[in-house]
């Protein structure tokens, strides 16, 4: 099922982008040979209209967009992407990842409309809270007892069966201040695992609050909140925002530490370790999976627009070059360098592969 779900997720990106492709080309009179949905050998063909082939293909990761006299094709005449001005070339290319953008956009609202886990100081009437451990203090009674930032607590027992309730910060501290030097029990969940640890709490661990006693431990209360359709979009406007910030920044460091050396390409994550990375996000709700989505679809964008000739960064730099140069770029020279960018992609695709598999082994 969470293959199934990976599938969908890239399919519903990759044929947004070609959409993007799709519209403008339709727009500024680039004739659009196919439009596919998946990629060859191809299953059936829904129709054509407007001089273009509506299809559905065998291999469901994807789509394309073929465009007459695109580039690698010697087709010239009305209707030529080859012949088309180098500025309408462009808004065609610029087309998909600003669709890509858009589509992120609309992911995280839909996300925040879905409900996704959110920091809560107190739970709303009904609405139900879970507790996850935020920080643990070095050297405190929780440091030694297996919990790790992440793990959710579940229940918190005292020796005469006295528990925490309801499972909330605030309860928390009241409930640990009255049992300085008595062992309590905390079950929690630590990945697929439940366990559970006997601490006893202490003084002189919280810094300022010497008197009180303490476990060393950071609370975080986390709800599932929704938010109407203006709240969403306004919302999701800054955090898609972020987002681009934020993984631009990531894939800056990676590059250049693939220069230094100090590159961790096992962070990187292919379409074999999306099916663990989606399997994780659905098991918080399926706002989660919608908000990954929007993620994958802003890495799409910024990835999109590296200046590798296989890609439309890469094929706008080329337009640029040929404006400046007021010529056009060779054949031979343009199919050289998309074979070589073709041959890095599969070296990296293969590498991230091996480490997803990796991953999913261990």
């Amino acid at each position: 099922m969470t293959a199934l779900l990976v599938i969908g997720i890239l399919v519903l990106l990759i044929v947004i982008h070609e959409l993007g492709h799709f519209l403008v080309a339709k727009w500024t009179g680039v004739r659009v040979e196919e439009f596919g949905i998946g990629y060859p050998p191809r299953a059936f063909t829904f129709g054509v209209w407007n001089k273009t082939e509506y299809t559905l293909n065998w291999l469901p990761f994807g789509g394309f967009v073929r465009l007459y006299g695109d580039e690698g094709h010697a087709e010239h005449g009305r209707g030529s992407m080859a012949d088309a001005p180098r500025y309408v070339q462009a808004l065609i290319l610029i087309a998909g990842v600003a669709a890509n953008a858009l589509l992120a956009w609309v992911l995280f609202a839909g996300a925040f409309m879905i409900g996704v886990p959110t920091l809560v100081q107190s739970a709303q009437a009904g609405e139900e809270t879970r507790l996850f451990v935020s920080d643990i203090v070095p050297g405190s009674p929780v440091s030694g007892s297996g919990m790790i930032q992440g793990d959710e607590i579940k229940m918190v027992i005292d020796g005469s069966g006295h528990r925490v309730e309801p499972l909330t910060p605030e309860a928390m501290l009241d409930f640990i201040k009255d049992r300085g030097g008595k062992e309590i029990t905390i079950t929690y969940q630590h990945g697929d695992a439940i366990r559970t640890a006997s601490v006893i709490p202490a003084n002189a661990v919280v810094p300022g609050a010497e008197g009180r006693p303490a476990l060393g431990v950071g609370l975080a209360l986390v709800a599932n909140r929704t938010l109407s359709l203006p709240d969403a979009l306004y919302e999701s406007f800054f955090v898609t925002r972020d987002a681009f910030v934020s993984t631009a920044q990531s894939l800056w460091m990676i590059l250049t530490g693939a220069f230094t050396g100090t590159a961790d390409l096992s962070q990187i994550v292919g379409p074999v370790g999306l099916v663990s990375v989606v399997h994780l996000a659905s098991e918080n709700g399926f706002g989660n999976v919608v908000k990954l989505a929007a993620f994958i679809s802003v890495n799409l964008v910024i990835i999109n627009l590296f200046p590798i000739p296989a890609l439309d960064g890469g094929r706008l730099l080329i337009l640029g070059v040929e404006a400046l140069r007021k010529k056009r770029t060779s054949k031979l020279a343009v199919q050289l360098l998309n074979g070589l960018s073709i041959v890095f992609v599969i070296v990296l695709m293969v590498v991230v592969t091996y480490n997803d598999i990796g991953r999913l082994i261990s």
